[in-house]
């Protein structure tokens, strides 16, 4: 494997570690202590943009692995383009990955879109609303990232 696509694969490890981590934190209270962490605080947004990237790093490093190359603008974008073109359309993977990737997509914008709206009412935020109501979504981008990077960590190292 290609060093610069051994270095992605790494820090996709890495971000499905700390998405882990951040999960893990968020529903366990002796964690919280340990850390000095007020029981009602969470990390799934966290969680779920770890996830993401996760994916997004897994994916870059599939395509460095071909030598391709995705740069900004856009980077995001043309790696999707890139991965779905290149691995999904051409038959070497499942379309599900394909699918996972997608949803993640989703989920960041969405993150993103949360923060712009409620940016501005951060003084009436508490730590019982929006956080709890991503625990859910989190744990399933945890799944979905896990899944995903296993499939492209077995077919990188053949």
């Amino acid at each position: 494997m290609d060093s610069t696509a051994k270095i992605y694969l790494q820090r996709a490890l890495n971000e499905i570690t700390i998405a882990k981590l951040l999960l893990s934190i968020s529903e366990n209270n002796e964690e919280k202590k340990e850390y000095q962490i007020d029981e009602e605080m969470t990390f799934y947004s966290g969680t779920i943009t770890h996830s993401y990237y996760t994916i997004f790093y897994a994916a870059k490093a599939m395509l460095l692995s071909k030598s391709i190359k995705t740069e900004m603008p856009d980077v995001h974008k043309k790696t999707f383009e890139a991965f779905k073109t290149e691995f999904v359309d051409s038959g070497i993977l499942d379309i599900e990955l394909l699918n996972i990737y997608q949803k993640m997509i989703l989920r960041a914008e969405e993150l993103l879109q949360i923060f712009k709206e409620e940016k501005w009412k951060r003084g009436h935020f508490t730590y019982q609303t929006l956080p709890q109501a991503n625990k859910e979504p989190a744990e399933q981008s945890v799944h979905n990232a896990t899944i995903f990077l296993k499939n492209i960590k077995i077919i990188l190292e053949k």
